[in-house]
């Protein structure tokens, strides 16, 4: 769902809450409906996607270092400095990325 989407669906929604002629249940339910539809939306600034490019590359290289020393005779496991780095950049990954649970944001 683009955000055009997102907001014409918000649009419609609130106008339902906004509506004496609809039982007050049906209200509740689409205002509730509204708030949640319209935290779907991830930014889309250039430092956003800046900040995931980042990340993603980090996390590529990071598999991409341990999948090459695997392939090299009589060398040390991958430091575990190098696997936090690289947790951490899935994790923060994951965070930007996923939509938020309960909060507007």
């Amino acid at each position: 769902m683009n955000k055009f989407e997102v907001f014409k669906t918000v649009d419609a929604l609130n106008l339902i809450a906004d509506d004496p002629e609809v039982k007050e249940e049906t209200r509740k339910a689409a205002k509730e409906a509204a708030g949640t539809v319209a935290r779907w939306t991830i930014p889309d600034t250039k430092v956003y996607r800046i900040v995931v490019w980042v990340l993603g590359i980090v996390a590529l290289m990071t598999v991409a270092g341990g999948i090459a020393l695997a392939f090299v005779p009589n060398s040390a496991d991958l430091p575990q400095a190098v696997v936090s780095i690289g947790s951490a950049a899935v994790g923060a990954l994951a965070g930007l990325l996923a939509p938020s649970p309960g909060g507007d944001g």
